[in-house]
């Protein structure tokens, strides 16, 4: 999984299979390029995975590029933290960007692309 990487649709329209649990360094993240927005697909210390759009609310930084720590991760850019489960600003920060729906079957990663909750 990379910035190029193409999604694999299913069967099941609203879900894409878009790499394996492997593709992904624990505390890093890969790019998922769509017809839409690049969503960065991110790995936990503790091998949860968490989806949101590659983009910063503050100043649109790469978060893919970002530090992940715990639930969260922390834009390159100006240090804001997001949280990955809800796509909330954290602390005095204020903002948000949309997360993806994420299912593991096995160790392979499947996004919802249609039915994004708004953070």
């Amino acid at each position: 999984m990379n910035a190029a990487t193409p999604f694999t649709r299913l069967a099941d329209a609203e879900w894409v299979r878009v790499g394996t649990i492997d593709d992904i360094p624990r505390q890093g993240a890969r790019c998922v390029k769509t017809d839409g927005p690049t969503i960065a697909v991110f790995r936990t210390e503790d091998d949860r995975i968490f989806a949101m759009q590659d983009n910063c609310p503050h100043r649109q930084g790469p978060l893919s590029q970002g530090i992940v720590h715990g639930n969260c991760v922390t834009c390159p850019l100006h240090n804001w933290v997001l949280s990955l489960e809800t796509g909330l600003a954290q602390g005095a920060d204020e903002g948000s960007v949309p997360t993806y729906a994420v299912r593991l079957e096995g160790r392979t990663i499947h996004l919802n692309l249609q039915n994004s909750p708004a953070a």
